[in-house]
């Protein structure tokens, strides 16, 4: 017995060798690797659409740092009853440090979903 694909159809289509290159280079830009992933995409939508994620890993990165900031400082605080004010010096910088890269990213993606 043999298994059902889920895409029975078969479609060929011939390209020149630059044509070729192209698509190649246009799915290395998108991230893509499978050519019959991107021409079904193309062919459907139009577009793919491919996100570089590198400044959601770094503001992350930042977001752990000052979580673990304050948290180190609420441990203080608790076990202590004081705050040292170069903690919290160094709290509002962290905290600056990552809504600065922030406000710019949500930018940058409130400028996408307007395309």
């Amino acid at each position: 017995m043999t298994k059902k694909r889920r895409r029975p159809i078969h479609l060929h289509v011939m390209v020149s060798e630059e044509e070729q290159a192209l698509i190649q280079e246009r799915m290395a830009e998108a991230g893509i690797r499978n050519m019959g992933a991107y021409m079904r995409k193309m062919a459907l939508s139009g577009y793919v659409l491919h996100v570089d994620l590198s400044p959601v890993r770094e503001l992350v990165s930042l977001q752990r740092r000052c979580s673990n900031n304050l948290n180190q400082v609420a441990i203080q605080a608790n076990t202590y009853g004081a705050i040292y004010p170069e903690e919290l010096a160094a709290l509002q910088r962290d905290y600056a440090a990552l809504w600065g890269p922030l406000s710019d990213l949500l930018k940058q993606l409130s400028a996408l979903v307007e395309l």
